[in-house]
């Protein structure tokens, strides 16, 4: 409110005088002492912000002395850009509250007055000062609407549900009442829109966030996580603001079709750090390394020589592959399937049939392992007709799992077979021509 003191005398009392000392407060009139009421009214225009106090509060208005010959009025209209309002919710009695005057006098007579109005000009300024220089404004929740969020800045903010937060909200009511901070990106004066995002102060925040946790991280650590995000290469893990990438081969020692089928969203997973890039801040994690390596039981339990249980699990061209231990699988070749000339595996075995093998090659270096069916003595296979076509041709080995694959798999050259049996496999490849490593799809960025 304007507080300039009136120091000389009305002009429509001319022969007044203003009394020395008493601030234009009293005045002298033909030797007589009273008061200057003139000077108690401080002058303000329309559009201008004065300041008042809360004298009486009604159902649909608010009186607000201002200093003026009268008391101003505040509709309940123009206390608060909330809509449909109870004026004993914005103000109480005896406050003092900025207004910004609309009309001296309406046709009744009365002063106008508009407190949302002082406070958006106020508001307004401050969120000019804000989009200029970058720094976020808070606000609360006052609405949800339709494709969005109505925040209460003293000017109505509309921030768009698909910047309320990083990842999709699905349920925009859970924001309503709450105070959040949001980032100016759209400021129209003359139609009043102010366009916020939230989404903007969290990535700048989760930018941070990154930074600090990869300063902590180094290759080799073990650390918690929470699966955030799961897809055809892998898994994605919540390492505390950052996610870090757990590759389908990194997954478990045994063979996974899909990360599906071991892990589900909001899992929480001990991982191991394998590798770090701190320019592109991408993490890369195993949940294996943090599990025991079935490859070492089979160092550590078992020799060359010994027979023992397995499941055959895949047959190809050249052999099949059969699970000794949860994880860990060797390689039959076709030449150790049984004692005679084998065309196709499938005519002694299928997978998912029970049988035991004999190990010839334990490889620790390589972690593979060569197996024999026909030196299992006692062991004799049936000879069935085949019903179902080979998983897949010969150097087809995409699906083949790393666990449990022998380079010198044709063991059965330590055996000669008969001449004519040995004639009648020249044609076979050996297992050497053969690409035993799993391949490698090419996985996209994490």
């Amino acid at each position: 409110m304007s507080t300039t003191t009136t120091l000389t005398p009305p002009t429509d009392l001319p022969n007044a005088k203003v009394v020395e000392g008493s601030d234009g407060l009293l005045l002298e009139i033909d030797g007589q002492i009273v008061p200057n009421y003139d000077a108690t009214v401080h002058p303000f225009q329309e559009g201008d912000v004065v300041t008042g106090r809360v004298v009486r509060i009604d159902n649909d208005e608010v009186l607000v002395d201002i200093g003026y010959k009268s008391e101003g009025v505040i509709p309940s209209n123009e206390l608060s850009i909330r809509k449909s309002v109870d004026p004993s919710d914005e103000v109480s009695l005896g406050e003092e509250v900025d207004a910004l005057v609309l009309t001296k006098e309406d046709q009744d007579g009365r002063l106008i007055l508009s407190k949302k109005r002082a406070r958006f000009e106020k508001a307004w300024r401050r969120i000019e000062a804000a989009a200029d220089s970058g720094e976020p404004v808070e606000g609360a929740v006052i609405e949800v609407v339709k494709g969005g969020l109505i925040i209460d800045l003293g000017v109505r903010g509309f921030l768009p549900a698909s910047l309320v937060d990083i990842r999709r909200v699905p349920n925009l009511d859970e924001y309503m009442g709450q105070a959040i901070e949001c980032k100016v990106i759209e400021l129209n004066r003359s139609r009043n829109n102010v366009v916020l995002s939230r989404r903007a102060v969290l990535e700048e925040q989760r930018k941070e966030d990154r930074e600090r946790i990869l300063d902590r991280l180094q290759p080799g650590q073990v650390v918690e996580g929470t699966i955030s995000n799961i897809v055809d290469f892998g898994a994605f893990v919540d390492l505390d603001g950052i996610d870090g990438l757990i590759h389908i081969s990194e997954l478990s020692w045994s063979h996974v079709n899909h990360p599906s089928e071991i892990l589900s969203i909001g899992d929480k997973v001990t991982v191991k750090v394998l590798d770090i890039d701190r320019q592109r801040q991408r993490i890369s994690l195993g949940l294996k390394q943090t599990q025991e390596d079935p490859w070492q039981r089979v160092v550590d339990t078992y020799n060359v020589g010994d027979e023992l249980e397995g499941t055959v699990t895949k047959v190809v061209t050249f052999g099949a592959f059969v699970e000794i231990l949860d994880g860990v699988e060797g390689l039959v070749h076709i030449s150790e399937l049984a004692q005679h000339h084998v065309e196709n595996p499938r005519e002694i075995i299928q997978p998912g049939d029970p049988v035991r093998v004999k190990i010839l090659e334990i490889d620790s270096e390589r972690r593979r392992l060569s197996l024999s069916i026909k030196r299992v003595e006692g062991q004799v296979l049936p000879v069935r007709p085949i019903t179902t076509p080979i998983d897949g041709e010969a150097g087809d080995l995409d699906n083949v799992p790393e666990l449990g694959l022998s380079e010198d798999v044709f063991a059965g050259a330590e055996e000669p077979l008969p001449e004519a049996e040995a004639e009648a496999d020249g044609g076979e490849p050996a297992a050497e021509d053969y690409d035993l490593e799993p391949s490698q799809e090419s996985e996209p960025e994490a």
